[in-house]
């Protein structure tokens, strides 16, 4: 029965048959191993170089035995073993019942003991003065009736390393002399004992990638981080700092010259001079999680504990993120909790059973993505994402997470029809179990890293996203704004001739805007799926495209709201997003596009050194309409003022291109007032309207509620930002 178990790698309690085996009715001790193909075993203390005994063979399958007659405490021991054409020596796993199991009974205590518990974890005990190094493996497997671990240690063969079955799911094992770089997986049984297919390890630090997706083992100890200073300087309010996004894809931002992708260490080289130079205060990386599919753009992740090793290692990872924050730039990860995808190595169906995902497809199928959803509801589930979560912010010291497709997670009927859906409990269509992980996703980040900051990509009118907990909000610092960015897309994909009469989609933003704390996002959706480039959702010909693109990016920072772009959007970028290729940095060698990046470099220049225009942005002190009602001209004035409430910064936008000479805009004090940025400036590809003197004294008339006012050309199809000049 034993050799059966063993050969057929159904033993599910290795510990109990293998190793040490005592035999309480003859008081004896023996000793059992099981090595395949072996010939001949003997054994030696491990702290001797002294054979003690040779076993017996029990069976030529590999079952070996000898009892030890008259031993009172079982010793650690060496195996030597004889292999048709090899002789090695072997630390017997099965002799290490509690480095097996350590930490296993603290997984329920925190999250984040997931990640350090399960796993592969590099492991040292001493023994008899014998230091024995090697990896313990935990998974969760419930319901499987077998785990083994295969890997080129023991040539993928599930018969080799049978793990033990603790009592609440996990399936452990101690393995000495493995090392950093050990490829392994897990071959499970399921509940009938049919075998299925290989599985990567859902708690996984690093992995290969196609055609083996094997897990690999990794020492998160070994980089050493300098960034001390830029941790220390983040101990600040989220909201009342500048905040200006790059979003980029990793694998398109630049490549070689032979199409191959930029790694983590030379991206650290070529990006970060990049975004110095063009003022950006924050990157937000795409998934850099490990995932099967390069077209899914990250965005269906298997391995939620690992940076994907298309572009290095772990440890090249952790150097960008260091070299990102030692040059002043915080580091944003886009975070995937709401599906995964079906393939066979990963989580569908882990164990024979819905193991992650809820059982209906009424609710763990995503019919848009053709993906699994994860069960909500399930404690381990929850707990498998927060660590995922904590983790980044832990051993890569992320600044932030952006939690993707939430407006997914919080509706049953999401994308569904009729029929095609489960109630909750009450009838409705809120995902309670939902709700409740993203609530406790952020009271457990803030609790443990409180300068981190999440974001959520909500699309819909749902409440509180932006608010706390304990108000029954969902407790994001931060929501992107989708409505803004459509209906001022939508404006300025309009002929201007025809903008009056769309005047409330540039101005119905702040209607609702103190509801949340509000990212005015520009992202890769909106420049993909035959959804044109910025540049060109843009009507006019070649001019009046690049105007209206630069008029629409000074209204976007005029706005109030932090502010995200994604890669391209810098450079005018002309054709849509490609994922297999980069972006057209040749189009820097023209005018028009070396304009635009002068412009966003500018434009993010002023932002954060100004505190108007953004250290009040979720204060309705810090923002006034000065006119939204010139309908008729298409023109908005815009105030913005400090939190100090001791600076301010007008704006004005003509979204025709008619210019309005002699244009009048009342100011709250009398005194003389410049041009800060004008984005029909000849830099910017402008056409560099005359806009008057360079200083504009305020005159004492009133105009637009205020007593004061200052005249100067509005340009066409721009953009100004005025600020008054110190006296």
């Amino acid at each position: 029965m034993l050799l059966r178990e063993l050969n057929e790698a159904r033993c599910g309690q290795p510990f109990e048959k293998l190793g040490w085996v005592y035999n309480k009715e003859q008081s004896l001790w023996s000793l059992r191993v099981w090595l395949p193909h072996a010939t001949a075993v003997a054994v030696r203390r491990i702290e001797s170089k002294a054979v003690e005994c040779n076993l017996d063979c029990l069976n030529p399958e590999g079952l070996f035995e000898a009892a030890f007659p008259g031993l009172s405490d079982p010793f650690t021991y060496v195996l030597q073993v004889n292999y048709p054409d090899a002789k090695t020596e072997i630390v017997d796993p099965y002799q290490f019942h509690d480095e097996a199991f350590r930490g296993l009974a603290e997984l329920k205590h925190s999250a984040d003991n997931l990640y350090r518990t399960l796993g592969a974890q590099l492991m040292e005990t001493e023994i008899n003065g014998v230091s024995v190094k090697g990896v313990r493996f935990a998974v969760y497997a419930p319901s499987a009736m077998a785990v083994s671990l295969i890997g080129d240690f023991n040539y993928w063969d599930g018969r080799r390393h049978p793990m033990q079955r603790s009592l609440c799911g996990h399936w452990v094992l101690f393995v000495p002399g493995l090392e950093v770089g050990t490829r392994y997986k897990f071959e499970l049984k399921d509940l009938y004992g049919h075998c299925l297919p290989h599985k990567a390890d859902p708690v996984g630090f690093y992995a290969d990638q196609y055609p083996s997706f094997a897990s690999v083992v990794y020492d998160h100890k070994q980089y050493a981080w300098h960034d001390a200073d830029w941790q220390q300087s983040q101990r600040n309010n989220k909201l009342e700092q500048p905040l200006s996004v790059y979003e980029m894809h990793f694998a398109s931002w630049k490549r070689h010259e032979d199409g191959s992708s930029l790694s983590y260490r030379e991206m650290a080289d070529q990006l970060i001079p990049y975004l110095q130079e063009m003022n950006y205060t924050h990157i937000e990386l795409m998934p850099i999680m490990e995932h099967p599919f390069s077209g899914s753009w990250g965005y269906q992740p298997l391995g939620l504990f690992a940076p994907t090793s298309r572009f290095g290692s772990a440890d090249d990872f952790k150097y960008f993120v260091d070299c990102c924050h030692q040059a002043g730039i915080g580091v944003i990860l886009d975070w995937v909790p709401a599906h995964f995808p079906s393939d066979s190595h990963g989580l569908a169906r882990f164990d024979g059973t819905p193991l992650y995902e809820y059982e209906d497809p009424r609710r763990g199928w995503h019919p848009d993505w053709n993906s699994y959803i994860y069960d909500f509801g399930r404690d381990t589930v929850r707990q498998f994402l927060i660590a995922s979560a904590l983790y980044w912010l832990d051993h890569f010291h992320i600044d932030g997470l952006r939690v993707d497709a939430v407006a997914s997670m919080l509706y049953w009927d999401y994308s569904r029809d009729d029929g095609q859906w489960v109630p909750n409990v009450d009838g409705g269509n809120h995902n309670y179990e939902a709700i409740s992980l993203l609530q406790w996703f952020n009271r457990e980040v803030y609790e443990r890293y409180p300068h981190a900051m999440t974001i959520a990509e909500e699309s819909t009118a749902f409440a509180g996203v932006s608010r706390p907990t304990y108000t029954g909000g969902l407790g994001f610092t931060f929501k992107w704004n989708m409505g803004w960015m459509n209906d001022s897309l939508r404006y300025m994909a309009k002929e201007p001739i025809h903008r009056k009469y769309h005047h409330n989609d540039l101005t119905f933003s702040m209607v609702y805007h103190y509801n949340e704390n509000f990212v005015l996002s520009l992202s890769h959706d909106e420049v993909v799926h035959g959804k044109q480039s910025l540049l060109y959702k843009m009507p006019g010909d070649e001019w009046q495209q690049a105007a209206n693109l630069r008029t629409y990016m000074g209204y976007m920072y005029a706005h109030p709201g932090k502010k995200l772009n994604f890669m391209g959007t810098e450079i005018a970028q002309a054709s849509e997003w490609d994922h297999d290729g980069q972006l057209d940095w040749w189009l820097l060698g023209f005018d028009k596009h070396r304009g635009q990046k002068n412009l966003i470099r500018d434009l993010n220049k002023l932002y954060r050194s100004e505190p108007a225009l953004y250290d009040a942005d979720y204060l309705q002190t810090g923002f006034e309409w000065l006119d939204h009602a010139d309908w008729e001209n298409s023109s908005l004035l815009m105030l913005r003022r400090n939190k100090e409430q001791d600076s301010f910064i007008i704006a004005a936008c003509n979204f025709t291109p008619v210019p309005r000479d002699g244009f009048r805009i009342g100011v709250p004090e009398e005194g003389r007032y410049h041009i800060v940025l004008n984005t029909d400036n000849s830099e910017y590809w402008g056409g560099d309207y005359f806009v008057g003197a360079e200083v504009f004294h305020s005159e004492n008339v009133e105009s637009h509620g205020k007593s004061h006012s200052i005249v100067l050309n509005l340009p066409p199809l721009a953009t100004v930002f005025i600020k008054k000049m110190a006296e």
